[in-house]
C-alpha cells in the first residue's frame, strides 16, 4: 500500500477526518453546491468520503477521474499491472508517456493534476479474498470494475461483510451492465436487499465468456459504463436520487439502448 503525496503508513483505518470546504474548494465545486440535490452540505460528503476502486483500466478510468473531478477526499486504486500500448484506444487516465507504468502510479499522477485535494492510497496487488480486509479497511463505498469473475465475487462478498455499498459493473464487446449492491440492508416493503449471487448465483465455467483480449472492446462503451458508476457512487455518497439497488441496467451501444432488470434475494438465500 502506498499513499500518494503523504508519509507512508502502516494502515489506513485512521483515515483522518476531512476539514471543512476551502475557498478554492468551494469554487471548484460551484456547479455542484447550485444544485438543490447536493449543495454544499452534499459536497461536504463527497469530501469526507473514502471510496476504494478496484481496477485502473477501462471501468476504473472513468471512474476514477469522475470521482476525483468530484471532490472524493480519499481514492484507494486496487491494480498490480502496467499500462501497455493496447490498453490506450479505452483507458483514457493513462497515455503514450506512461506505457510501462504501473497502472497505480499512472492513474495517481493524473489525478493529482486534475485534483490535488484528492488523496489518494494505492494499493499495487491484486484484489482477492486474502488481501480484502486489509485493503477495505477505513473505506466506506467500494467499486469493482474488475475483468473478472473471482474478483467480482470475492468484492462482492468482501463489501456485505464490512457492510459497504459496493457499485459494481461489466462490459463487453458493445454491451455492458452494473448495479449497487446493499444486502446487509433492507428495501422499504422489509424484505432483504439481494446480494451478487442472487443476480449470479455461479460463476460461468473457465472460458465460456471470452476476455476482451480475445472477443475485442469498443473503446467508448467502458466510458458509457465506468461514468454511470461513478454517478452511483455519488448518488450513494449524497442521498441524491434512488441508487440501482436490486435493479440491473443493461446497455446496448450498438442499438443505443438501456433496459433496467429487477431481481430480487432468492428464497434460499433469504430462509437461510
Amino acid at each position: 500500500m502506498r499513499e500518494t503525496a503523504f508519509p507512508d503508513v502502516e494502515g489506513h483505518a485512521t483515515i483522518a477526518a476531512m476539514e471543512p470546504l476551502s475557498p478554492d474548494e468551494i469554487a471548484r465545486y460551484q456547479r455542484h453546491i447550485l444544485l438543490p440535490e447536493i449543495g454544499g452540505a452534499g459536497q461536504q460528503k463527497l469530501k469526507a468520503a473514502r471510496v476504494l476502486v478496484i481496477g485502473a483500466g477501462g471501468l476504473g478510468a472513468p471512474i476514477l477521474q469522475y470521482l476525483a473531478a468530484a471532490g472524493i477526499g480519499t481514492l484507494g486504486i486496487v491494480d498490480d499491472d502496467r499500462v501497455s500500448l493496447s490498453n490506450l484506444q479505452r483507458q483514457v487516465i493513462h497515455d503514450s508517456g506512461t506505457i510501462g507504468e504501473l497502472k497505480t502510479e499512472s492513474a495517481a499522477l493524473a489525478i493529482a493534476r486534475l485534483n490535488p485535494h484528492v488523496r489518494l492510497i494505492r494499493f499495487e496487488e491484486r484484489f482477492s479474498r486474502e488481501t480484502a480486509r486489509r485493503q477495505l479497511s477505513g473505506f466506506d463505498l467500494l467499486i469493482d470494475g474488475s475483468d473478472n469473475f473471482d474478483t467480482r465475487y470475492a468484492a462482492a462478498d468482501a463489501a456485505e461483510e464490512a457492510r459497504i455499498p459496493l457499485v459494481t459493473g461489466a462490459v463487453g464487446r458493445f454491451d455492458g451492465s452494473l448495479t449497487v449492491l446493499k444486502p446487509y440492508e433492507t428495501a422499504d416493503d422489509g424484505a432483504p436487499n439481494p446480494g451478487y449471487r442472487d443476480l449470479f448465483p455461479e460463476a460461468p465455467p473457465a472460458g465460456l465468456i471470452p476476455s476482451c483480449a480475445e472477443a475485442g472492446i469498443i473503446g467508448a462503451l467502458t466510458g458509457v459504463i465506468g461514468t454511470m458508476m461513478a454517478m452511483e457512487a455519488i448518488k450513494l455518497i449524497t442521498g441524491a436520487g434512488e441508487p440501482l439497488i436490486g435493479r440491473l441496467l443493461l446497455y446496448d451501444a450498438l442499438l443505443a439502448r438501456f433496459e433496467t432488470v429487477r431481481y430480487k434475494r432468492r428464497r434460499a438465500r433469504q430462509a437461510g
